[in-house]
């Protein structure tokens, strides 16, 4: 009788590692995690925590998970450095006329502005000025020139303040009258510098040149003080 063959130890021992190491392997694919798929905290790598599967990473804020919007001019504003007054309008000024001097065949008053407003505002350059009459405001003649020799700085005003513009007014007299055509005016009509809206200035004993060939006007800036 011939007795079995015998197997090398070395055999026997991984024929019995076999089905052990199996085992190992099916549970590894089952339960574990491949290099790259999603880690511990189920997001995958480089990916903000919380943001879930996205991979874009979505702003939040105060405002319910919208981006902050840029803040608009009036709300940049620097608060508590106030502001300059602004320009005198012609509803919060009042105009009169000064009589003044005379010298080499024209009279010199002097056209007062003043400030009839609440608020503080400024005037700065030359108003306009021409005369008018025929009882309905029609301009007589060319309205004043610019004299340029004084000064045109900004005048603050106060309310209630007033500032002044000297003036120069020639005779109509001192022309030919055929060529000027004089006649009464009522009074000036006045532009505060810078605007459009105008004040009247009743005045008696102007005279004016219905021809505007002749400048019998000229004005000045307006300098601060009522004279």
């Amino acid at each position: 009788m011939t007795s079995p063959r015998r197997r090398p130890a070395g055999r026997r021992l991984l024929a019995s590692l076999a089905p052990a190491a199996l085992a190992i392997a099916l549970a590894g694919c089952s339960g574990g995690t491949t290099p790259g798929s999603a880690g511990p905290t189920g997001t995958a790598p480089g990916t903000p925590a919380g943001s879930g599967s996205s991979s874009t990473p979505v702003p939040s804020s105060a405002t319910g998970g919208r981006a902050p919007s840029t803040p608009t001019a009036s709300t940049t504003a620097a608060s508590g450095t106030g502001s300059a007054p602004g320009g005198c309008t012609s509803a919060h000024l009042s105009a009169s006329l000064v009589p003044g001097g005379a010298a080499a065949g024209s009279t010199m008053p002097v056209l007062v502005l003043t400030n009839t407003g609440s608020d503080t505002c400024t005037l700065q350059g030359w108003p306009g000025v021409s005369f008018v009459g025929g009882g309905n405001g029609t301009q007589l003649g060319a309205a004043a020139d610019r004299d340029d020799t004084g000064s045109h700085t900004l005048v603050t005003l106060a309310p209630g303040a007033a500032a002044h513009v000297p003036m120069r007014i020639a005779n109509a007299q001192n022309y030919d009258a055929a060529a000027c055509n004089p006649v009464p005016a009522d009074g000036l009509r006045v532009y505060p510098p810078g605007q459009k809206d105008a004040l009247f200035v009743s005045a008696s004993g102007l005279t004016a040149c219905r021809s505007d060939v002749q400048h019998l006007i000229s004005v000045q800036a307006v300098q601060p003080g009522a004279s």
